[in-house]
């Protein structure tokens, strides 16, 4: 196989539990005040960073992250599995963020089709008449991360949760069902279309800014004039892009792909403009709490919930549940 046909070596990269939550767990077991504290930082971190890409404001994301440390704070000594406490922790925020997310400009609707997200024979002559994209030298600039959380934004909450905690915070399709209660089939539905959605946003919005500089090409226009309908050879794949680009095809399902990509340059162009988007979304920036106000909200959760000792929480006969 051509090496331009390769995008999934360069696309795919592993994913699973955060170390962040794995730390956590190893400083929690020491049982130490200064070991919770940093264990709090790291928690603290984590639930701030995917509070503010789900939620998209900054009051909430600091309302969410708190609420979250103080329910949680008196029942850490409980997990003793990493994989528990990050399921609680993003359990408890996506509630909390999709109870309390402030009224946005964006007014996304509920659901969308893959049928609306594929692009149709002008998109993607455009997209072939594009220089290609390199994924793995693309940087995030200030406006290209402006651009992106607004699409994110754009997103129905349900296609939103699933497309930050599985692309931007890492986690793997089995560990995102643990947390929203979806079947790894819808997760994967979800997914994809969460994808398209932001490749087609950020798409339209390049071009609306390339054709308000210069003139749209002949070529172009002269490709796009035969159908504004998608080619019936194109559009049946569009529904496999995620799995392809993620390695969850077997091997005839990706041959039958490649061998597609190899006699279509508009949807080799195409690929290379969904690999880019999730690039995007995995390099993304982490917003961050100022250190100072972290740090003052670590020390007023400590003075208000002394350590509490594994022993003395098993024993108490009237611990809260930790189900959500």
């Amino acid at each position: 196989m051509d090496d331009a046909f390769l995008y999934r070596a360069v696309c795919y990269r592993g994913v699973g539990m955060r170390k962040e939550i794995e730390q956590a767990v190893a400083l929690l077991e020491k049982q130490d005040p200064k070991a919770l504290e940093h264990a709090l930082e790291l928690l603290q971190d984590t639930v701030f960073s995917f509070s503010m890409k789900v939620c998209g404001q900054r009051e909430d994301a600091e309302d969410t992250m708190q609420e979250v440390l103080v329910k949680s704070l008196p029942y850490l000594p409980k997990f003793e599995s990493p994989r528990a406490l990050l399921v609680w922790l993003y359990k408890v925020a996506k509630n909390r963020c999709l109870m309390s997310r402030r009224k946005s400009k964006f007014a996304p609707k509920q659901d969308f089709s893959l049928e609306e997200l594929m692009p149709d024979r002008l998109e993607l002559a455009r997209v072939a008449q594009q220089r290609p994209v390199n994924p793995e030298s693309l940087a995030i600039r200030s406006q290209q991360a402006k651009r992106l959380r607004e699409a994110i934004q754009q997103l129905p909450p349900q296609y939103r949760i699933v497309l930050v905690l599985r692309d931007m915070e890492g986690l793997t399709d089995d560990e995102v069902g643990d947390i929203t209660g979806l079947r790894a089939g819808t997760v994967r539905v979800r997914l994809h279309r969460a994808r398209l959605f932001v490749r087609q946003t950020l798409a339209q919005d390049g071009h609306k800014r390339r054709t308000s500089r210069e003139a749209v090409s002949p070529a172009i226009s002269k490709t796009a004039a035969k159908s504004d309908r998608r080619p019936a050879s194109c559009k049946a794949l569009f529904a496999q892009l995620s799995d392809y680009l993620d390695e969850q095809l077997d091997d005839s399902l990706c041959q039958e792909l490649e061998e597609h990509f190899e006699g279509c340059a508009p949807c080799q162009a195409f690929l290379a403009s969904l690999e880019s988007t999730i690039e995007q979304l995995r390099k993304a920036p982490s917003d961050q709490l100022k250190p100072a106000t972290a740090a003052k909200i670590r020390r007023e959760l400590l003075a208000k919930y002394p350590f509490p000792q594994r022993i003395a929480f098993e024993d108490s006969a009237n611990s809260e549940s930790l189900s959500i």
